[in-house]
């Protein structure tokens, strides 16, 4: 029997699989998880989600599923020695030995590499629950011994069966429509959050109905999961710079703005709308990269939260001008020549010739001084003369770069003629 206690989420804990909220996909009858169970034979798992979407839950569930014993530890807080007595206490054990190991990319390389032999031979099975995304935070040693698991933010039914439960077990909550909806929106998908926060609700002990004005005033909306050296960081500013690659001003305002309320840095988003307006727009739009440059300095001079309008005025710029990867693609090109061909010398004819020894080996003879021919283009000859002449620069025909293709065809035209 549950102790009243205890805290509420913990007292909800679902004690079947099925009743886990909000993680369907890999609960569902085809899901690996659902094979390994039927199988009878477990397997190393790693969980990955954020905060309060059942990975502790799920990691006792499924060692109960093997009548196995669970053994629950922290990374945060246990070593090499703590394995190594959970193992010897393992190989003891006439039952299986499922270790759940929270945060485990906490673990550094040498502690994960502890778990390897380990694993390997069954003494144990381990369930790792992290928030990091496994690809960079855990060794690859230890993934190919283990599946991962994508645990998902819960989305709002699954938040309002939890709602549910919590209301079975306490009471109705005192709440109106729209409170009901504010509180499900403040646990920004953390079941554990919000059954906190359900909790803070039936303690206050309201007569009445909380307006969602009232409710604000007590409990806090959870910050939205952003780790500014993290997966949260990466996947946001990757979610920006393709919302303006794909010229959605509103989708690039939302993002910036999720950034800029979980505190990422504003001149770190104003450098990289200048890497975007040459990486994406190029010369398809030449101000844009003015117009990202002027950003920044107007930023510096005005800071937040005044400055935060310019990086919008200037996100939105971005997502509306035409779009060019021309110079891009042009420079990438460039750098795989140069590393092929760097020991080649540039022609004699172009280089120099300060001293006579110089001239006499031929230095600058033959060079056409470009301005003294009739359309200001001699046509003469800029690459190494053993390499066969390469072509970088397609500039695609929209915005601005329709002008610079006429140029870059005019050009071609001439120097064809040139070298008949």
């Amino acid at each position: 029997m549950a102790n009243p206690e205890q805290p509420l989420a913990d007292r909800l804990r679902p004690q079947r699989l099925e009743d886990i909220a909000g993680q369907g996909a890999i609960l569902a009858d085809n899901s690996f998880l659902s094979h390994t169970i039927a199988s009878g034979k477990p397997a190393s798992i790693v969980l990955w989600g954020p905060p309060g979407t059942g990975k502790t839950t799920l990691a006792r569930l499924y060692a109960a599923a093997f009548d196995a014993e669970f053994i629950q530890i922290s990374a945060v807080f246990s070593g090499v020695a703590d394995i190594k007595k959970i193992v010897g206490d393992a190989k003891k054990s006439a039952l299986s030995t499922v270790l759940f190991v929270d945060e485990i990319h906490r673990f550094n390389k040498s502690q994960q590499d502890a778990f390897l032999p380990y694993v390997e031979n069954g003494t144990i099975i381990l369930v790792g629950a992290t928030t990091e995304n496994p690809s960079f935070s855990l060794n690859n040693a230890l993934l190919s011994r283990a599946q991962v698991l994508t645990l998902q933010p819960l989305d709002r039914e699954a938040l309002a069966k939890l709602l549910e439960r919590a209301e079975k077990v306490e009471g109705k909550l005192p709440l109106t429509l729209d409170a009901r909806e504010a509180l499900l929106s403040f646990a920004h998908g953390d079941g554990r959050y919000l059954l906190t926060m359900v909790e803070s609700v039936y303690k206050a002990g309201s007569k009445k109905e909380l307006s969602a004005n009232a409710l604000s005033s007590l409990v806090q909306r959870k910050s939205a999961l952003y780790d500014k050296g993290g997966d949260g960081h990466y996947n946001l500013i990757s979610a920006f710079h393709k919302s303006i690659r794909g010229s959605d001003p509103d989708a690039a305002l939302y993002w910036l703005a999720r950034m800029l309320t979980a505190g990422e840095e504003p001149l770190y988003l104003a450098r990289r709308l200048i890497r975007i307006a040459a990486e994406d727009i190029g010369l398809a739009d030449p101000q844009a990269l003015g117009v990202c440059q002027q950003a920044l300095e107007a930023y510096k001079n005005i800071g937040s939260p005044e400055g935060d309008l310019i990086l919008a005025q200037a996100a939105v710029y971005l997502a509306l001008a035409p779009k060019s990867n021309a110079i891009y693609d042009a420079y990438k090109k460039a750098i795989a020549e140069a590393k092929n061909s760097g020991e080649l010398s540039p022609p004699a004819h172009i280089l120099n010739a300060p001293t006579k020894l110089m001239k006499k080996q031929g230095y600058g003879e033959g060079y056409i001084y470009d301005h003294n021919t009739p359309q200001a283009f001699s046509g003469q000859n800029y690459f190494p003369d053993s390499m066969k002449r390469p072509s970088f620069y397609h500039p695609a025909e929209r915005g601005f770069e329709r002008d610079m293709l006429k140029r870059v065809t005019y050009f071609k035209s001439l120097r064809d003629k040139l070298n008949q």
